[in-house]
């Protein structure tokens, strides 16, 4: 936990008010993104927001420190996100199965359209965006967690309640899938009469996401880079995911839109001063 939020959390739990406001405020960016990400409506995500941190505000006299705010918030957060997905309207049509065969994502946009940078960058990120959405919820907090949001693995299995082993099984196979739906952005010579992917490569795109994970020996490493320095195939589809990992690293930076922030602030300035006043 940083110097910071002990310094806030010791001064919300002796009475300040302005303080438990700033602690909350420092992480909500973080709690919306995991909302919008999980629940894929902003309206969804903006009542994921008030309800985590109106539950934090509650419990905060509980909260012993055992675990980082972040980690914390976020496990209020999901299980706000599994009420959303049981109770809610919206759901996606069809979702990712990673036991299947990855799709060839026919459904992303034609990387062919619209010249301008600007316009390329909006429909790649759309198409990232799909492509998280598709898939299942247990393969797509992992992938946001970890990715998006930053947190270390360990984080990552205090807030799902699993081993470090199954986070880090959830994200490779998360990775490897968003890169098949992405592939048609990123790899456009790929699906444009390029040869299938041989039996040999097949396991290579999850292994080089595991090299980025400090997950492979020296060993391992070395006959990994010997593969992709004579296979032009999977040197595109590893390079793919690493530019996917790092579209990934800028949506941690996105701000909650002015109407939400306003919103949720000011529901959150109001419980507690009922709760305080």
């Amino acid at each position: 936990m940083s110097e910071k939020d002990r310094d806030l959390i010791a001064a919300a739990k002796a009475g300040d008010r302005a303080a438990l406001e700033r602690l909350l405020r420092n992480h909500e960016g973080a709690v919306f993104r995991f909302g919008l990400k999980m629940c894929r409506e902003q309206e969804d995500a903006k009542d994921v927001l008030q309800e985590t941190l109106l539950a934090a505000a509650r419990t905060l006299p509980e909260f012993r420190g055992a675990s980082s705010v972040s980690t914390w918030l976020y496990t209020i957060a999901r299980s706000f996100c599994i009420k959303k997905r049981r109770t809610g309207k919206y759901a996606p049509e069809q979702l990712q199965s990673l036991d299947a065969e990855p799709e060839t994502a026919a459904a992303v946009a034609d990387p062919a359209r619209g010249p301008e940078e600007d316009v390329a960058g909006r429909q790649l990120r759309a198409a990232l965006d799909d492509a998280i959405a598709a898939l299942e919820p247990m393969y797509r907090e992992v992938l946001v967690l970890r990715d998006v949001e930053g947190l270390s693995a360990a984080e990552v299995a205090e807030i799902l309640g699993i081993s470090v082993d199954a986070v880090k099984s959830r994200l490779h196979r998360a990775r490897v899938a968003v890169r098949e739906r992405l592939a048609p952005v990123l790899e456009p010579e790929s699906v444009s009469g390029a040869p299938a992917v041989s039996e040999g490569c097949r396991d290579v795109a999850a292994m080089f996401s595991r090299r980025l994970e400090g997950e492979i020996d020296a060993g391992a490493c070395a006959e990994l880079e010997q593969h992709l320095q004579g296979c032009s195939t999977c040197r595109g589809r590893c390079e793919a995911i690493r530019a996917t990992l790092a579209m990934c690293k800028r949506m941690g930076d996105e701000p909650i839109p002015a109407p939400v922030e306003r919103a949720v602030r000011a529901a959150l300035h109001q419980f507690i001063s009922a709760q305080q006043g």
